[in-house]
């Protein structure tokens, strides 16, 4: 069942890449004009529109693309952290609590005396 949907969602991808070239290449067609773009005093750049398109979405792309990888990476390392502590606690046995008057090795050779009640003069 597991690889059914795989595939199934291996297509819809598919399809939708597809779909997008599709139209990237519709709007190159019917775009495909000279522009000048000013980069600073004395530097001109003249493309056509599409190229600028494409390069302007894949700048903007890149920042959040790292966001999601750096964001990603830091969720495994704690996961693994997690799943490795959690097999230390499982394999460490547990000391049982000791109760130091219930022990006569722990517990003192000369209890501390009570005072009694207060004598008020």
């Amino acid at each position: 069942m597991a690889k059914k949907k795989e595939a199934a969602m291996q297509i819809v991808r598919t399809i939708v890449w597809v779909l997008l070239l599709i139209v990237l290449l519709i709007f190159s067609i019917n775009n495909w004009n000279p522009v000048e773009v000013k980069i600073w005093e004395g530097l001109v750049l003249e493309t056509k529109i599409p190229a600028l398109v494409v390069v302007s979405f894949l700048l903007g792309l890149l920042p959040m693309w790292l966001l999601h990888r750096i964001t990603a990476y830091a969720a495994r390392r704690k996961i693994n952290s997690l799943q490795v502590a959690a097999r230390t606690a499982a394999v460490t046995p547990v000391a049982p609590a000791v109760d130091p008057a219930a022990d006569p090795v722990i517990a003192p050779e000369h209890p501390a005396e009570d005072p009694g009640p207060l004598k008020s003069e």
